[in-house]
């Protein structure tokens, strides 16, 4: 991420409260709803209405939110609101290359691989390469459609696991 890392408590919440004023970035706090905590953020960026085009990104997840229901369940929300809301043609997702958790993720939700931007940002220094992947209007229907079959509570065990694996591909 290009910001970070924090001293502590009190810079983060600095930074949380001037960017809950962006709308470009668009941050969303991921709230669980039972215990109403925090476990997460994600934001829409970079939106280019003129060509129907908007990223989901500065995606940060709780240890408890990564690889659950409810962290797959924000990121389906997101891509529905930028779909059916938004009417965007493409959905994009971008992160750094050597960030495999993301790019796993990524491909998981039915994201299409569209290849490496080599030397694309300097981040903290450093160059960065940046994958980038993309969903776009026609493939979300299908995909919506894993999405609803694998949030079915049908799909979980009373223990919360998932019988089936999401099928986006």
């Amino acid at each position: 991420m290009p910001y970070g890392p924090f001293e502590d408590s009190g810079q983060f919440e600095g930074w949380l409260m001037e960017k809950q004023e962006s709308r470009d970035p668009w941050f969303y706090a991921i709230v669980d709803a039972q215990s109403n905590d925090a476990l997460g953020m994600a934001a829409f960026m970079r939106a280019d209405a003129k060509n129907g085009v908007i990223e989901i990104g500065n995606i940060w997840f709780a240890p408890s939110l990564q690889r659950s229901r409810q962290g797959t369940e924000a990121i389906y929300l997101m891509m529905q609101y930028a779909f059916e809301n938004l009417k965007v043609r493409r959905l994009e997702w971008k992160c750094d290359a050597l960030n495999a958790p993301s790019r796993r993720a990524a491909q998981r939700y039915g994201f299409s691989f569209e290849g490496i931007f080599r030397q694309h940002m300097v981040i903290k220094g450093r160059n960065r390469d940046t994958a980038w992947f993309a969903i776009i209007d026609k493939d979300w229907p299908r995909i919506r459609d894993g999405f609803t079959v694998w949030l079915d509570r049908e799909n979980f065990d009373a223990a919360g696991q998932e019988k089936a694996k999401l099928r986006t591909q």
